[in-house]
C-alpha cells in the first residue's frame, strides 16, 4: 500500500492547502474589511502562483486531464458580487495586456471581483474534486488545474495582482 506522500510531493500538497485557503477568503469576502482583504489577497496569490508553478507532475500528464466543473452558477456569482462590493469603485481597472488592446482606441476594462472568482472556480473545482479520492484522481485533477493555469488563470492571476496592489497603495479609506 502506497502513502499519502508517495505520489503527492510537498509541492502539490502545499498547492492543495493554498488552494483551500484562498476558497476560504473568497467564500468569507463579504464578512471581511476592504484593506485586510487585499493584503491578505496580496499574500495569498503570489503563494499560489509560485506553488502552481512549482507543481512538478510531468510523470503524470495525461492528454485527459479534465477537471469536471462543480462551482454553480449562483454560487460563483454569490463570490463575485461579494469581492466586488467589498472593493467599490475600485473593482474596475483598465486592461493592458488583452489581445485585443493592440486594435483598440479606447481603454479595455477589467474586474479584479471578476478576476478572483475565476480563480475561485478553478480552486473550488479541485478541492471538491479531489475530496476523498484516490491518489490518482488527485494527480490527474493537478495536472488540469496546471494545464489551464499556464493556459489561461496564470495571466488572470497576474493582472488582478497589479490590481490589488494599486488599492492597497493608493486607497485612501479609513478602514486601512
Amino acid at each position: 500500500m502506497t502513502t499519502q506522500s508517495s505520489l503527492l510531493n510537498n509541492n502539490a500538497l502545499a498547492f492543495i492547502a493554498l488552494s483551500n485557503e484562498y476558497r476560504q477568503a473568497l467564500e468569507s469576502a463579504r464578512e471581511s474589511e476592504r484593506i485586510p482583504f487585499v493584503e491578505n489577497m496580496l499574500r495569498l496569490l503570489p503563494r499560489i502562483y509560485i506553488s502552481a508553478t512549482d507543481l512538478q507532475l510531468n510523470q503524470f500528464l495525461a492528454e485527459d486531464a479534465y477537471l469536471e466543473g462543480r462551482l454553480d452558477e449562483d454560487f460563483y456569482d454569490s463570490v463575485r458580487r461579494g469581492v466586488e462590493n467589498l472593493l467599490g469603485p475600485d473593482d474596475t481597472y483598465l486592461e493592458v495586456f488583452e489581445e485585443d488592446m493592440k486594435y483598440s482606441d479606447t481603454p479595455i476594462a477589467a474586474s479584479v471581483s471578476e478576476g478572483l472568482a475565476d480563480i475561485f472556480q478553478v480552486m473550488y473545482n479541485l478541492l471538491d474534486a479531489i475530496r476523498d479520492m484516490p491518489e490518482e484522481v488527485v494527480l490527474s485533477a493537478l495536472v488540469a488545474v496546471k494545464d489551464d493555469f499556464e493556459a489561461y488563470w496564470s495571466r488572470v492571476l497576474c493582472n488582478v495582482l497589479r490590481a490589488l496592489n494599486h488599492i492597497r497603495y493608493t486607497s485612501t479609506t479609513a478602514d486601512e
